[in-house]
């Protein structure tokens, strides 16, 4: 517990941002263009889509604290939904994709007064449906649009389709195995676990690999007992988020360039980010920062009438979608802080 406190530290939101503005200011001097903030007007029909942008991540948001609620049988409120979903994505925000805020959700769950085992179990059961939601929705765009989601005249296209379908193998692999686990026989995993880390380089995490399997078996008789309304509706909330999202790109493009894309160039803009979320999954930084700018000029350029936006459109994109959440949750974490560690000074260390 005290591990997950110190790592909340809001000091780290500085990297993150010095990352992601290096790399936008970089293509802007790559791409730089005296002309580039004057060849759209700004009108009504602008504002209107950058708001209805910026509404697309209010309804991600609701339909997380929506599906947090369904996941715990409304054991916790709108308020703590709030709180427990903006800690996780800030969380989630300051560390690297690859290591993301698993932990910290459990923590933040259980420190709102759900049990243990079922704070492990909803948040492993909001993964699964995530990763359940890209395992479905990644093959239909594929079907539908073949290789146009990969960008078309990237040097190193080669290197992002293997990216890209590694991404997609080793995640439906962990889909997969998580299935199995939660759903046919959880204790086969523990057996597996126990059996791996008995190699002495790996001995040391054992009790705590072990730990990690008896909160999976506790998962799965939980989750087992669950009727068709819970899954619906949390499935539901899990498509209604991801897609508010990616909408986000789709009506700020909407908001510069107003109706110069049809319905079919709309779902390709939307199966590009999915293109771009597998390859996010592995990156170093936190948040994805740096390599986000860069890939989203890389994947959506075609859809951009001049090269010169590139840049600031991709600084536009994370504003709405990603800074937001550095400074929400630096604002929210020492509040909770104090609250749920009312009788204890350790969080003063953050």
């Amino acid at each position: 517990m005290d591990r997950i406190v110190k790592s909340l530290n809001t000091r780290k939101i500085i990297w993150p941002i010095l990352i992601g503005l290096a790399v936008s200011g970089w293509l802007l001097w790559r791409n730089f263009n005296p002309e580039t903030f004057t060849f759209i007007t700004f009108t009504w029909h602008t504002l209107l889509f950058l708001v209805i942008a910026v509404l697309m991540m209010f309804l991600r948001d609701i339909a997380y604290m929506y599906r947090i609620i369904v996941l715990t049988d409304s054991e916790i409120g709108w308020k703590q939904a709030f709180n427990i979903i903006m800690l996780w994505e800030f969380s989630s925000a300051i560390s690297p994709s690859v290591v993301g805020g698993t932990g910290p959700a459990i923590f933040f769950l259980y420190k709102e007064g759900v049990g243990s085992g079922k704070s492990t179990a909803v948040i492993l059961t909001a993964i699964f449906l995530d990763e359940l939601f890209f395992i479905l929705s990644v093959p239909f765009v594929y079907i539908l649009f073949g290789n146009n989601i990969f960008p078309p005249d990237s040097a190193n296209i080669a290197e992002i389709r293997w990216a890209f379908f590694g991404g997609y193998i080793a995640l439906l692999a962990y889909t997969l195995f998580l299935a199995y686990a939660l759903f046919v026989n959880p204790y086969l995993f523990k057996s597996f676990i126990s059996w791996v880390f008995l190699f002495p380089i790996l001995k040391k995490f054992r009790m705590r690999a072990r730990r990690s399997a008896n909160q999976l078996i506790s998962t799965s008789k939980i989750i087992k007992k669950k009727p068709f309304s819970y899954w619906f509706k949390s499935m539901t909330a899990t498509a209604f988020s991801w897609a508010g999202r990616y909408w986000v790109v789709n009506f700020m493009l909407m908001a510069f360039f107003g109706n110069i894309y049809s319905v079919a160039d709309h779902l390709l803009i939307y199966g590009r980010q999915l293109t771009m979320w597998i390859i996010l999954l592995v990156s170093p930084t936190p948040g994805g920062s740096g390599i986000a700018e860069f890939i989203f000029s890389n994947f959506l350029g075609d859809f951009i009438p001049d090269t010169s936006w590139y840049a600031p459109l991709a600084i536009l994109w994370r504003i709405i979608s990603y800074y937001p959440y550095l400074f929400i949750g630096a604002i929210v974490l020492p509040i909770w802080l104090r609250r749920v560690f009312k009788n204890d000074v350790s969080y003063k260390e953050i």
